[in-house]
């Protein structure tokens, strides 16, 4: 894939005219998926594919393509054709006052190879382990890739190895347990042993749900469940941009208004995750950009438009200035202890449907899902019936919070929607001294 983002660039190169700059963007992978249905194989497939975005500037307009590529000739034509069409389109574009990109030659180059199964070496292994459950679930493995060109003489390669088991283990309806395990070196003994342990929770499913009043319940918040409430952020909270224009769903934070708890320090940690240390401009990111610190503001994360248009630096984030390589430090609550530091309440395994239900105010809403469990004195009583909880950041991340555990976990972002992800993240648990539930 190396050599034929490269080759490509260089012929794009060859087919600039007078002062026009070009940027050439690639993001490819080979991946094996393998879907299962009542712990069998239901559908085995391996992509192979490849995707080359072109930019063309001139003075400050510019065009962009997208062309999928295979290495074949046909390659060629199209972007001969592509550059040709964006060199027609330029003039009637306007000028871009906040267009900005990397002038720097830099050249950057990432190869993070993993250990990964043969697909039958894995199918074998997730099938022995799940033998006589009701597993659903999907397998993604292999190299993702992501390169970036200029005609000014940049040249970033960014190639890591990765797969993501994602499953969930039922009991009967909607009673099941669901998890993941993510690394980049395979190890069938682990994925065994994490099988074995959504077995283990069957049992608990069994028991008649139990069903509480609406209000503020004691709660411990698994990572699973952490990691969807600080996606959040990506949504209106990290963004330079948004914190500029007051529109920040932490604003009150930013503003030095509101802390959060001295536990809590989010940073963007590129160096540990899975996406590139450089952006679709050419800039490079930094290895950390620490976000909150001990609770206070400490950062944002600023694309190219964002520098050029109120004139501070950037630090390679990507257009919608969202983290991806999200990590939640540790705090000193031992995992091993957390239900019987939980005493009595609510021990949630997953949110879902997560929306902002007062943005300035950092609330958000969603269902509990999957193991969500009733505990008393440190044990577990029975499975929880689906509940929606609204709280605020504020109290989730500050007042409320008693302890994180002292371990995080690191999860790999399931979606594939036109490719497979490299959002990752590390996260602890969380044990709240209150969690609103509203119905």
């Amino acid at each position: 894939m190396k050599d034929l983002f490269f080759a490509l660039a260089a012929h794009a190169f060859g087919r600039l005219r007078g002062d026009e700059v070009l940027l050439a963007n690639f993001r490819g992978e080979v991946s094996d998926f393998v879907r299962f249905n009542h712990a069998r194989v239901r559908q085995p497939m391996t992509v192979r594919q490849a995707y080359l975005t072109l930019q063309l500037i001139d003075g400050r307009r510019h065009d962009r393509t997208t062309l999928a590529v295979s290495g074949a000739r046909e390659d060629r034509d199209a972007i001969d054709a592509a550059i040709f069409a964006m060199r027609a389109d330029l003039p009637a574009r306007p000028e871009d006052p906040y267009l900005l990109y990397s002038y720097e030659p830099a050249s950057t180059h990432t190869e993070r190879l993993g250990t990964l199964p043969a697909p039958h070496e894995a199918i074998d292994t997730v099938t022995a382990a799940a033998q006589g459950l009701d597993l659903v679930g999907i397998l993604a493995s292999g190299p993702v890739y992501r390169g970036f060109a200029s005609s000014l003489g940049a040249r970033h390669w960014h190639e890591v190895d990765s797969f993501l088991l994602d499953w969930s283990v039922y009991d009967s309806g909607d009673k099941a347990v669901k998890a993941s395990f993510a690394a980049q070196d395979w190890d069938a003994t682990e994925v065994a042993r994490r099988i074995d342990a959504t077995r283990a929770q069957l049992p608990y499913l069994a028991r008649p749900a139990r069903r509480i009043e609406p209000g503020a319940y004691r709660a411990y918040v698994s990572p699973a469940a952490m990691d969807e409430l600080l996606w959040m952020l990506n949504w209106g909270g990290v963004s330079a941009k948004e914190q500029r224009t007051q529109q920040s769903t932490i604003q009150a934070l930013v503003d030095g208004e509101a802390a959060l708890s001295p536990q809590v320090t989010l940073r963007e940690h590129t160096a540990a995750g899975l996406a590139p240390a450089f952006d679709e401009a050419g800039f490079t990111r930094p290895p950390v950009v620490e976000l909150i610190r001990e609770g206070r503001h400490a950062g944002s994360l600023v694309s190219p438009r964002t520098a050029q248009e109120y004139g501070i630096a950037c630090n390679g984030a990507n257009e919608s200035e969202s983290m991806q390589a999200l990590e939640l430090l540790p705090g000193r609550l031992p995992r091993a202890e957390a239900l019987r530091a939980l005493d009595t309440g609510v021990y949630v395994g997953n949110f879902h449907y997560l929306n902002w239900s007062d943005r300035s105010a950092a609330r958000v809403t969603g269902m509990t899902r999957f193991a969500t469990y009733w505990v008393e004195g440190g044990e577990i009583v029975a499975p929880l019936a689906v509940m929606r909880f609204d709280d605020s950041l504020y109290r989730m991340l500050g007042s409320e919070l008693e302890a994180l555990d002292d371990q995080t976990d690191w999860i790999l972002n399931s979606g594939t929607y036109g490719g497979r992800s490299v959002e990752t993240s590390r996260v602890p648990g969380a044990l709240l001294k209150q969690l609103r539930l509203t119905l």
